[in-house]
C-alpha cells in the first residue's frame, strides 16, 4: 500500500490543523493505521493508531484528548484531527499501515510538516 500525507503547515498555538493519509494500492480496510511524529533533534514518537473498523484507537500520553485519529475506509484515507496545538507539536508528521500490527508498521507514508507558533 502506498501513503500520501498532507495537510500539515503553519498554525499558531491553541488552533487546530487536521491531517490526512490517502492509501492506494491496496484495499485500505484491511490495514492498521498509525500516525507518529519526529521533532529535529528527537526520536520519532507515537502518536495515535485506528484499527481498521475505526473501533479500536490508541493515542500517545502527549496528544490524548486534544488530537483524534480517524478513517473512511471508502474514502480510502485516514485522518488525524488536532485540536489545541502546542509549539511542542511541531514535527514531521508521517502515518504508517500494517496488516497485523500496531506498533510495527511496514508502509510509511512521507512526512508532512507541522510548525506551531507561540
Amino acid at each position: 500500500v502506498q501513503l500520501q500525507a498532507s495537510g500539515g503547515g503553519l498554525v499558531q498555538a491553541g488552533g487546530s490543523l487536521r491531517l490526512s493519509c490517502a492509501a492506494s494500492g491496496r484495499t485500505f480496510s484491511d490495514y492498521i493505521m498509525g500516525w507518529f511524529r519526529q521533532a529535529p533533534g528527537k526520536e520519532r514518537e507515537f502518536v495515535a493508531a485506528i484499527n481498521w473498523s475505526g473501533r479500536n484507537l490508541r493515542y500517545g500520553d502527549s496528544v490524548k484528548g486534544r488530537f483524534t485519529i480517524s478513517r473512511d475506509n471508502a474514502k480510502n484515507t485516514g485522518y488525524l484531527q488536532m485540536n489545541s496545538l502546542k509549539p511542542e507539536d511541531t514535527a514531521v508528521y508521517y502515518c504508517a499501515a500494517d496488516r497485523n500490527s500496531d506498533r510495527d508498521y511496514g508502509y510509511w507514508g512521507q512526512g508532512t510538516q507541522v510548525t506551531v507558533s507561540s
